[in-house]
């Protein structure tokens, strides 16, 4: 599937043929052998932003996106901190069950 650099100027001949002669959006995308909803999309743009907002390129990461894959590295002191509050819960746990066993013991 090739992706198409459409001009401004294209992108704007179609907008205004489809808002001056009422043309719907599928007969458009067949009369300039655009997509339909690439054309969807230009007359949305051309409504909402204005003419300007078509020569923007909307394509690829915009800034500030958030990259997938390996997660930051944790910093050592933080780590150790997570290791160290992971063990004392469980010492908790491990106590709360003992004593848990002792009170249903001494009830019998």
């Amino acid at each position: 599937m090739s992706k198409n650099n459409y001009t401004l100027d294209f992108k704007l001949k179609v907008v205004k043929d489809i808002k001056e002669n009422y043309l719907p959006l599928s007969e458009a995308s067949i009369k300039y052998s655009v997509g339909y909803s690439t054309i969807k999309l230009w007359y949305k743009i051309y409504l909402t932003e204005g003419i300007e907002a078509l020569g923007i390129e909307r394509r690829g990461r915009k800034k500030g996106d958030i990259v997938t894959g390996r997660p930051p590295k944790i910093k050592e002191e933080i780590k150790n901190d997570l290791i160290a509050e992971n063990e004392r819960l469980r010492m908790e746990n491990a106590y709360l069950k003992k004593l848990n066993a002792l009170v249903q013991a001494k009830g019998k």
